[in-house]
C-alpha cells in the first residue's frame, strides 16, 4: 500500500555562498508522529512485509517519490512518503511567488525560518516508530534527506532494518554538516545556484530560490543541477514541485553518526556518477569515512554511473535497489 504524507503537525545562520553549496535539490522528508514504539522491535524480529521510508531533500516534498514508491509498492511492499514541516501537503508558498514579484520576494518573511534538523528529525523518528509496529523499516533518505537518516538511526537504531542514503549527505566527524560535506574540495566541481538567491538568507532564514523563472540562463543552470540528461519537459515537471524555501539551519545542523548507534545499523549508498549538486567525489569521501568509523559495518554500494541528482528518469533500476534492501540485515 503506498501512503503519501502519513501526518501533518509540525540555528544557525549560514551564508549565502557556504549554503547555497549545499543545496541537495530533489527530495528527503519527515512526518511528525508519537506513540509507544515498544513493540516496533519485535515486529520487525517478526519479519513481514517491509515498509519504506522516503525521506526527500531540499526545495522538494514526498511527490518526488512517486515514481518509485508507486514501483515499490506494486512489489509488495508498504512506502511511506513524508514531508519536511511546512513542505508538501503543508508547503509555504510565498504570495509574491504567485505574483512573480521577484522584488517583493527578496522580502517577504517565511514561517520556515527557525526550522532545524530537530524538527525534521522528529517527524522521522515518529514515522519510523509507527511503521516498525508491523515489520522492518528501511529508511531512506536523497540529498539533504541524508542528514535526517543519520540523525534517526541515532535516535531509534533498534527500529531500523536497514538504512539508505541516494546520493545523499553522510555527514562525518571530519565533515559534520551538510554545509561542511559541499564545502569540501571533492565538491568543488559542484553547480551552485548563487546567482538565483532572492534576498538575503540570513535575514529571511531561508534559501529562497524562484523555480518559476522564465530566464534561460537561469534554467539551464537549474537543469545542469537538477537532471541535465533528462528531455526538457521532465525537467520542467521536476521543478513544478520545488518549493522555493529552505531553512539555512537544515544545513548548519551537526549529522554525525555514531559508532554505537547509526554505526550497527546495516547501510547502503546509491552512488549516482553525474551528480552535478552532490558530486560524486564527495560521495565517494563520505563513504569512505563512514567506512573508516566503523569498519565492521560497511556501506553496500550501488553505483548508477550515469545518474544525475534526481536519479534516472526510469524508476525501475533504483527501485530494484531498493528492492533487495528488505531482505537484507547484515
Amino acid at each position: 500500500m503506498f501512503m503519501s504524507n502519513d501526518t501533518h503537525e509540525e540555528g544557525k545562520g549560514s551564508t549565502r555562498r557556504t549554503a547555497l553549496r549545499g543545496l541537495g535539490l530533489a527530495v528527503g522528508g519527515m512526518a511528525l508522529a508519537t506513540g509507544p514504539g515498544a513493540s516496533a522491535a519485535s515486529a520487525a524480529q517478526r519479519g513481514g512485509v517491509a515498509t519504506y521510508v522516503l525521506v526527500h531533500g531540499t526545495h522538494s516534498a514526498g511527490a518526488f517519490w512517486v515514481p518509485i514508491a508507486r514501483e515499490l509498492a506494486l512489489r509488495g511492499h508498504r512506502v511511506v512518503t513524508v514531508d519536511q514541516p511546512r513542505h508538501g501537503a503543508e508547503a509555504f508558498v510565498a504570495e509574491s511567488y504567485q505574483r512573480q514579484d521577484l522584488a517583493a520576494m527578496a522580502v517577504e518573511p517565511s514561517p520556515l525560518k527557525g526550522l532545524g534538523l530537530d524538527d525534521y528529525e522528529a517527524r522521522v523518528t515518529g514515522i519510523v516508530r509507527r511503521a516498525a509496529r508491523n515489520g522492518p523499516v528501511v529508511l531512506v533518505g536523497h540529498s539533504l534527506g541524508g542528514v535526517s537518516v543519520s540523525r534517526v538511526a541515532d535516535a531509534v537504531p533498534h527500529l531500523l532494518h536497514r538504512i539508505c542514503y541516494m546520493a545523499a549527505f553522510c555527514p562525518s566527524r571530519v565533515l559534520p554538516t551538510a554545509d561542511a560535506c559541499t564545502a569540501a574540495p571533492e565538491n568543488a566541481n559542484a553547480v551552485s545556484p548563487v546567482e538565483l538567491t532572492l534576498g538575503d538568507p540570513d535575514r529571511l532564514g531561508v534559501l529562497r530560490l524562484n523555480f518559476r523563472t522564465g530566464v534561460r540562463g537561469e534554467l539551464a543552470l537549474l537543469k545542469e543541477m537538477i537532471c541535465a540528461d533528462y528531455p526538457d519537459a521532465d525537467f520542467r515537471r521536476i521543478l513544478a514541485g520545488m518549493q522555493t524555501d529552505e531553512p539555512v539551519a537544515a544545513y548548519a545542523g551537526r549529522a554525525v553518526g555514531r559508532a554505537a548507534t547509526w554505526g550497527r545499523v546495516p547501510r547502503t549508498y546509491l552512488r549516482f556518477g553525474k551528480d552535478r549538486t552532490i558530486a560524486t567525489a564527495l560521495q565517494d569521501r563520505m563513504i569512505a569515512e563512514a567506512d573508516a568509523a566503523t569498519p565492521g559495518n560497511r556501506f553496500r554500494v550501488h553505483d548508477f554511473p550515469d545518474a544525475s541528482h534526481v536519479g534516472p528518469l526510469d524508476p525501475t533500476p533504483v527501485a530494484d535497489a531498493l528492492d533487495t534492501l528488505a531482505g537484507r540485515r547484515g
